[in-house]
């Protein structure tokens, strides 16, 4: 009888090709981000509860990973990899000169909705710029993230821009309460335009209603901005947006940018500009970012900010599949040979040579056979030479 030993929901095992297209993908963000002037963070995996309850984090409690330390206080998995750094940024890092460059290349967790086949294991590689406001920082880290999944080896993808910003004035022009302008935003994001609709039948045909009936279809290219103004009028945000995209035109940046007036994703959490990130092959953002000015205030920290995380795995799945190096030799050492054998399997290109673990040559050739390896190199008394399989 066999044990079957699975893993948990939500998780799986990488193996051999998933591996390195991971660490491909990783490596390309993590170089680009130090050359940027980026310093690496690490958080630990296991945080407390109520640090996420301190922050305002809107993420729901049943999608945070429990454990109960020693002590009995709440712990979480890292749910979040900006809250912590966050935290770090006001405390330990209190006496570092602002802007504070971040970048991590962590693996978040999140209980995945049951039977629904998510992760709750994903591998992001991100930046924080902390401490650093305006136009200049939000053009800097919009052109990052273009640039990151460039690094990363992607042609076929676009970054969707939005401001929350545009979404709350509407929103305040129709003196929504607050469970109103939720209910809004939970409608538009889950594009129910019926039940939307009815929701904001009692406010007319306001210049601001229209504009919220239309806001999850206001996507695509600058003309999006004219159509938003149409609607709703001469809008700071939407002036913003123009000037973000102005700056990274001038960069020639403008064949990877789109707008998405809809991104009204945890609207209280984030506090400017927004953006997504989409690569052909790809059924969900591999990219996600945005203004959060008041995350860093709730440790004690008065600080702006913005930042981003690349979903790894995504973009890996986006690539073409990494090819593993095959073996082509096998090295047979004798007694006392094991400086020269490792040397010879270092000497070779990575993965192509390994040492044999057996005693003797003619058990070595058939292990080499099984492998479907080419050839053994044996180093012993008499020298260093090859011989068939």
């Amino acid at each position: 009888m066999f044990y079957t030993a699975n893993t948990p929901e939500g998780t799986r095992d990488r193996l051999f090709a998933e591996c390195a297209e991971r660490r491909r993908v990783q490596a390309a963000l993590t170089r680009l981000f130090e050359r940027r002037g980026y310093a690496e963070i690490i958080t630990p995996e296991v945080e407390f509860y109520d640090l996420f309850l301190m922050s305002g984090n809107p993420m729901p409690q049943e999608s945070m990973l429990k454990i109960i330390d020693r002590s009995g206080k709440i712990c979480v998995m890292r749910p979040d990899c900006t809250t912590p750094i966050a935290r770090v940024a006001a405390t330990k890092l209190r006496d570092m000169v602002f802007p504070q460059r971040l970048y991590y290349n962590q693996t978040i967790f999140r209980s995945s909705t049951a039977n629904m086949g998510g992760s709750s294991e994903i591998a992001q590689c991100g930046v924080e710029l902390i401490g650093a406001s305006g136009l200049r920082a939000d053009v800097e880290m919009v052109a990052m993230a273009v640039d990151a999944l460039r690094s990363c080896g992607l042609e076929q993808f676009h970054i969707e821009l939005g401001h929350v910003g545009f979404f709350r004035s509407l929103t305040e022009g129709l003196s929504m309460e607050a469970e109103q302008v939720e209910r809004t935003r939970q409608l538009i994001e889950s594009k129910n335009f019926a039940a939307l609709n009815q929701l904001l039948e009692p406010y007319g045909e306001q210049p601001a209603s229209r504009a919220l009936r239309a806001l999850s279809r206001l996507f695509g290219d600058a003309a999006v901005l004219d159509e938003a103004e149409r609607l709703a009028g001469r809008n700071e945000a939407l002036d913003y947006l123009r000037q973000v995209y102005g700056e990274l035109a001038c960069a020639g940046y403008q064949e990877h940018l789109r707008f998405d007036l809809g991104l009204v994703h945890q609207i209280d959490y984030y506090t400017g500009l927004v953006f997504r990130g989409y690569a052909e092959g790809y059924g969900a953002e591999v990219l996600s970012g945005g203004r959060y000015d008041r995350l860093v205030e709730a440790f004690g920290r008065p600080a702006q900010a913005t930042g981003f995380a690349v979903d790894v795995d995504g973009v890996a799945a986006c690539l073409p599949p990494a090819e593993l190096p095959r073996p082509r030799l096998i090295v047979h050492y004798g007694e006392g040979f094991l400086a020269q054998a490792l040397a010879a399997v270092d000497g070779r290109a990575p993965g192509t040579c390994q040492l044999s673990p057996c005693g003797s040559l003619e058990d070595t050739r058939l292990l080499a056979g099984r492998k479907g390896i080419a050839g053994v190199l044996v180093i012993d008394a008499e020298g260093e030479r090859e011989v068939p399989v």
